[in-house]
């Protein structure tokens, strides 16, 4: 099969893919050339009685918890729908800001619904890329042929439908998933055009492999590296240093716009590189072109001078890695479904996860397979109970009402004063969030 864009874009009941839900998928498959390929993607997913919306965000996507039991599918059918017709083989999976937050929302579902969470962005020629970062590096180096939106204060701002505005794109529903979609396309066919070059190095450093070329600890050079964690006044981009090892086989970096011995705090000015993050990282040699260096407010000389500083300090870089080792990187999970990260399957369980997901209703409710992981015997029982009702055995339904509860009233307070807010901006979300609520749990509230 060529290889295909897979664009697409999720609307969710919250910000925090641990413990918020994916409502809606959309997306559109490309050729490399940008054509659209096929019909569109536009499903809801259905919100399971162990969930409660963020108010905040039924308000920005206006997609009720209602709407998604009406004409959403399970979290199951959805899983097995994309797994096996959307991210296919030699799928690129792109959209904007995807690799920070949609992509982790779809490892978490996936992972909640026993299928591999990771093989669906890198296995049989897969990958993944992010438009955002695309955007960001293109505004600092390569602005030109492109209107770039401000915000009222003069400070710089990405945000799609500013930019899509701007530049005459039609994007008549922002926050509506596919007209998300179809403006992240446009939006990437507009660097493609204005600045092919760029655009096509950046789709090449999608691949960890390539990064580790630029970015390595064997051969340490400063490189061009633009971030959301950078500021906005440079248009989030700097000249980075390899530093030291990070976890998980990540590099740390040194933000060389900084002069070391005139910093007080270390950790604005280190950050984690992911190599499988495809992060917007170029050679230091595109500074050269078109006032590159002035456009992110550095010179060479101040680049350097620095890095002579830095390179004076050799226990900072130790000192660093040993504080962000001993930093968490997750909180501690108090559920299994938030226990993604903990570590990886063995293989014995990993059989029998997939036995799991192959499994209809009447086959799960005589399944108890002997798991080695301690995860997911918890995990079934909440996959079952949130798919699957009628598989639970009576002293299952027992469990899963326990565990039900526990969680609603662990979320309803911060539901509720949220949706007090609400009210006062529109009643009728206000009103469908309380009908949803009281209809998973009443009694007590």
């Amino acid at each position: 099969m060529d290889k295909t864009f897979f664009f697409y874009d999720l609307e969710t009941s919250g910000l925090n893919a641990r413990e918020d839900r994916v409502m809606q998928f959309a997306g559109q498959r490309t050729n490399m050339d940008l054509e659209p390929i096929g019909e569109p993607v536009n499903i809801l997913v259905k919100m399971s009685e162990d969930a409660l919306p963020s108010p905040g965000a039924i308000m920005v996507t206006k997609i009720t918890p209602q709407d998604t039991l009406r004409d959403g599918v399970s979290e199951a059918e959805f899983a097995k729908y994309v797994t096996e017709e959307v991210f296919v083989p030699n799928t690129i999976a792109v959209g904007y800001n995807t690799v920070r937050f949609d992509d982790e929302f779809m490892r978490a579902l996936l992972w909640r619904n026993f299928y591999d969470p990771y093989e669906w962005e890198w296995k049989d020629g897969r990958s993944r890329w992010d438009v955002l970062d695309v955007v960001r590096l293109t505004r600092a180096l390569r602005p030109e042929g492109i209107e770039w939106p401000f915000r009222e204060d003069g400070v710089p701002t990405n945000r799609l439908e500013l930019i899509t505005k701007l530049n005459g794109v039609a994007h008549e529903h922002a926050h509506d998933a596919l007209s998300d979609v179809y403006a992240t396309i446009a939006v990437a066919k507009l660097i493609r055009d204005k600045q092919p070059e760029l655009f096509g190095f950046l789709l090449k450093m999608r691949d960890k492999k390539e990064v580790k070329k630029l970015v390595n600890l064997e051969d340490k050079k400063p490189f061009v590296y633009a971030s959301g964690r950078y500021a906005n006044e440079f248009n989030k981009t700097t000249v980075a240093f390899p530093l030291t090892s990070g976890r998980n086989g990540n590099v740390l970096v040194y933000d060389l716009r900084y002069n070391l011995e005139e910093v007080s705090e270390y950790f604005p000015i280190v950050k984690e590189l992911c190599f499988n993050k495809c992060p917007a990282v170029a050679p230091l040699g595109v500074l050269e072109k078109n006032d590159g260096w002035g456009k992110i407010g550095l010179t060479r000389e101040t680049v350097e001078g620095n890095l002579q500083i830095l390179l004076k300090h050799p226990e900072f870089a130790e000192q660093v890695r040993s504080e962000m080792e001993n930093r968490p990187e997750f909180p501690p999970a108090i559920e299994p479904e938030a226990a993604l990260y903990d570590g990886f399957l063995n293989d014995r369980d990993r059989i029998k996860v997939a036995a799991v997901r192959n499994a209809g209703e009447n086959k799960l409710a005589d399944f108890h397979p002997d798991f080695i992981d301690e995860r997911l015997p918890e995990l079934l029982l909440h996959y079952k109970g949130r798919n699957f009702p009628q598989s639970l055995s009576e002293s299952e339904i027992a469990k899963w009402e326990e565990y039900r509860r526990t969680r609603l009233e662990r979320l309803a307070p911060k539901f509720l004063a949220e949706l007090n807010k609400v009210y006062e901006k529109d009643e009728y979300i206000g009103e469908e969030l309380k009908l949803y609520f009281e209809s998973i749990l009443a009694e007590d509230y």
